[in-house]
Parts: structure tokens; sequence; C-alpha cells
């Protein structure tokens, strides 16, 4: 994998956070494919290693967001993030989601606007404003990530910075650019969308003006080949 395009409307290195999650691992390809320069912030350095070549081991920082020690040395240098971190509920050995998805997030984002990553962007989920959401049986997940996402927002929400938050719906594996993708703000949407997508739409709002200090629901629609998600940014107000 390497970086042999050279995007001309972002210029910087980028952290990825749980970049060996099947989402972040979409993330990575994505930005090599825009010839975006890259970071990893991940917990096992061998895994990222397996997945993405051990040549690229001087990327990779080794950590947890639980450790605001590992968070600092990740961020430094860095102009950007994009996370795809989340608890893994369905584990009972996982942290739960209080800690990764609320106090994690918040200790994430407070040290990398300190440390002047000028840009945050989280790929949360849909639903997190409906506590009845029957994934909310699962240690209160959805609210955990609404109380991460307000953090982020709180945080970044300064002058000289800016967040976005993609709230996708239900994550299928498949390539990207197959289907017209829906994208609405207000928590109203119902649906299921490639992680590749969610990728592609992550690494768009590192540049795209209407991704900024935006929240939005992201689903796919009909099938349809695509050369490019930017025009779908278009139904954001």
């Amino acid at each position: 994998m390497t970086n042999n395009k050279k995007n001309n409307r972002f210029d910087g290195t980028v952290l990825v956070a749980g970049a060996t999650g099947r989402t972040g691992q979409w993330i990575v390809r994505r930005l090599q494919e825009h010839g975006i320069d890259w970071r990893l912030f991940v917990r096992s350095a061998k895994k990222a290693a397996d997945l993405f070549g051990l040549e690229y081991a001087d990327r990779f920082a080794t950590g947890s967001i639980e450790n605001t020690v590992d968070i600092e040395s990740a961020v430094s240098g860095c102009s950007a993030v994009i996370s795809a971190i989340g608890a893994y509920v369905t584990d009972p050995e996982s942290p739960p989601p209080s800690v990764i998805d609320r106090d994690g997030m918040r200790a994430f984002a407070k040290i990398a606007r300190d440390n002047e990553v000028k840009t945050f962007i989280q790929v949360s989920s849909l639903a997190v404003t409906k506590p009845e959401h029957p994934m909310n049986r699962y240690q209160d997940v959805l609210s955990m990530k609404l109380l991460g996402e307000n953090a982020i927002r709180s945080v970044y929400h300064e002058k000289g910075f800016c967040y976005t938050i993609l709230r996708p719906g239900g994550l299928q594996d498949g390539e990207p650019f197959r289907h017209f993708l829906q994208f609405g703000t207000g928590d109203t949407l119902m649906g299921v969308i490639d992680r590749s997508d969610v990728a592609e739409a992550a690494v768009v709002s590192l540049w795209h003006p209407k991704a900024r200090n935006m929240t939005f629901e992201l689903i796919r629609s009909l099938p349809q080949p695509q050369s490019t998600i930017e025009p779908f940014f278009k139904q954001l107000p």
C-alpha cells in the first residue's frame, strides 16, 4: 500500500484511530488512494503490521484512548484525526462504552485540540439520540456515543478548529461507490451503508466545506455506480 496520488485539498498527516477494525481499515485505504499522509493509533502493532505491512511500522502509535500518555504520543505531529473507535459491547472482557465512547473520546478530543490537531472526525452511529433503541440494552452504548459526540462538539467548536461527526446506518461489507447515498440531520434516517462509503465520507470531510462543524447521518440508497461521493454532501444544510 502506497500513497500514489497527490491530494491538493488536504495537506497534513491524519491520525487514524481504530485503524485495525473493519471500518478503520477502509479509512486507511481511502487515505492512501487520495494520497494523504497517515499515521495509525492502534492497540496492537502486530495486528497493524499484519494488515498494512511491517514496512509502515514507523507510522504505528501503539496504545489506548484510556491512557492520556498514549494519546499525547499518538497525536503529536498530526493535523487531523479520523476516529473509528468504539466499544466492543459483545465482548464482556472489553472496556464498556462509558470508558471508551464517553470518557475515552472526551479525553481524546481534548488532548488532540491541546496539541493543535485542527480537525477531528468521528464515526459514530445512527440513533444515538434515541435512548429507547434496542442497541442501548448493551451498556447504554448509543447514549455513551452521544455523550462522546457532545464532548467533541464542545471541545472543537472553537475558532481555528473544526469537527465532523458521521452517524452511519448499519455497517455492511462491500466495495465503495456502488450506491447513491442519503445524508441527513436530525437523527431521522434508517438503513444500512457500506463501511467503504463511510470511510470515503470521513476522508472527504477533511476538506469539504459542508462537513465543517457538521453532525450528519448517512445511509445507502439505490444501487448505482459512482465516481465520487462528493455531490451527496450537497444534501447537508
